[in-house]
Formats: structure tokens, sequence, C-alpha cells
């Protein structure tokens, strides 16, 4: 029987931890973060807040979001939230008009949303499909491009960082997922170049398997083997991608851009991650 388990940092454990920046590294900024009610985006939500930036939260549950911006008053900052869907690019027009309205500008945006389900690709319907690209890929886009479009029209810069996946080796149980963020690591690159002449730094972060509630979608026998999925035999936190995040975003990032940095325990050099049953076929006899 497929049974929850318990993944990912409390709050309390958020507030914690040790930050790997300095604090005040990002004192005086405004970022947008999507996704921030959950797993990596509260945790960077988090991070943002400690290292002094005021923050707008997105994401499509309005409880979770006011949950995050609850957790962090304890930090003292301002923080907007601020319900959506991501796939519609009137609505994240709007976004970026209402943040700043607010805060008066924005410096970062932090592209966190997203969502998959674990499925054999041939067995993919066209809405199932449609789904997961119109989130991880043409929501990530939007939010991109009304970011740009604000900082081109004021004159000034920004920073973008899109959280993406490991996509080197393929990603069998989840190929939409890995298409989508194969592209928006392909789009990053080249957003990068053409958007260097108006002030704005694009870089990605590609986390391997982290401790996120996220992982209860997967199937047991999946999830029992992604710790083993890596050179460092178990889970990553959510803390190593804030921590990723937030150096990026920070002037710590400043001569960086274009880039892909990846968390992901050495998966990469060496990973055999199924995110479904995997097929005896790959299996020694």
């Amino acid at each position: 029987m497929d049974t929850a388990q318990n993944f990912g940092r409390t709050d309390e454990e958020l507030a914690a931890l040790p930050l790997g920046l300095a604090e005040g590294s990002l004192a005086g900024r405004v970022a947008i973060i999507s996704g921030a009610g959950t797993g990596i985006g509260r945790a960077t939500a988090h991070w943002f807040a400690r290292l002094g930036a005021r923050l707008v939260l997105c994401g499509r549950d309005p409880a979770k979001l006011d949950s995050a911006a609850v957790a962090l008053t304890r930090y003292g900052t301002e923080v907007m939230c601020h319900p959506l869907t991501i796939r519609d690019p009137d609505v994240v027009a709007a976004l970026h008009e209402a943040a700043w309205e607010r805060f008066g500008a924005v410096d970062v945006l932090v592209n966190n949303a997203g969502g998959q389900f674990p499925q054999a690709a041939i067995d993919f319907s066209p809405k199932g499909w449609a789904a997961v690209i119109d989130t991880n890929l043409s929501g990530t886009w939007y939010m991109m491009q009304a970011a740009a479009r604000k900082w081109r029209d004021a004159g000034r810069g920004g920073v973008i960082v899109n959280v993406a996946a490991v996509v080197g080796r393929g990603m069998p149980g989840i190929a939409h997922t890995c298409a989508a963020r194969a592209g928006v690591i392909g789009l990053a690159r080249t957003l990068a170049i053409e958007w260097a002449p108006l002030g704005i730094r694009i870089n990605c972060v590609a986390p391997g398997v982290i401790s996120t509630e996220g992982m209860n979608v997967y199937p047991e026998e999946a999830r029992d083997a992604f710790a083993g999925s890596n050179l460092m035999k178990r889970f990553g936190e959510v803390e190593d991608v804030a921590n990723a995040i937030a150096f990026l975003a920070a002037d710590t990032g400043q001569f960086m851009t274009g880039e892909v940095l990846t968390i992901d325990g050495g998966n990469q050099l060496w990973g055999d991650q199924w995110a479904i049953p995997r097929p005896d076929w790959f299996n020694d006899e």
C-alpha cells in the first residue's frame, strides 16, 4: 500500500537553519516568488525575508499563500500575497502591475511554480501533456516576459532565477516536465543574450530529488529508490535550493547570467532515476 511520508521542513525549522549568505544581502530588494505556498518556494520566501527582501508571494492556493505570509511575520518584512494561475498571460501581467504599484519596483523574479504527475509517456492524454507544458514552460515564459517589460519600460535592470530540473539524462516517468524544463533552460540561455542590453540577468537552478511534500505524488516504489539515485545517497533539502537561488539573486551572482546551477547530489553524473516503477528491462538478471 502506498503511504504518504513526511518530507520537507517546517516553518520553525526554516527559521532556525543557518543562511548561506550574510544577513542583509537582499536588503532593499523586492522579489516576486511563484509557487511560494509550499516546498522550495516557501523555503525561498523564508530565505529572502531573512536576507532583508520584501516579498510578493504568488500561487494558486490563497490559503497556502496566507499561511506562508503569517509564517514570515517573524522577520518583520513586508509581504504581499497575490493568488493566480501563471497559465494566463493577462493575469500574470496584472500581478506585475500590482507588485509595482505596491512596492514601486520589483528587483527579482523567482520562477518556482510548476507541477507534474508521474505517468508513462505513452499514456499521456493531450490534456495532461498540455497542463504540464502550459504551467512549467508557458507560465514561466509569461512571468519572464512580464517582468522584462516592466524593467525595460522603467529603464532599469532586474534578476530572474528559474527553478528548472536536471534534464540531461532524461526523466523517465515525467517526460512532460522534462520537455518543459529543458525548454525553460534553453529559453533562459537565449534571453540572457537578448536581454543583456536591458541589464537583466537570467539564471536557472536545477534541483535533483529534494525533500518536499511534493514527493508524495510519486509511487512508493519510485520514491523509495530516489535517495539511491545520487552519489550522496539521500534527498536534498529545500535550504540547499533556497541558498542557491539567493546566491544568484544577490550581488554574489552579479557576474553570472545564462547559467544552470545544478543541485542534485551528483545525480547527473551517475544516477538512474525513475518517477514510475522501473521496468524489468532495466533490472539486472
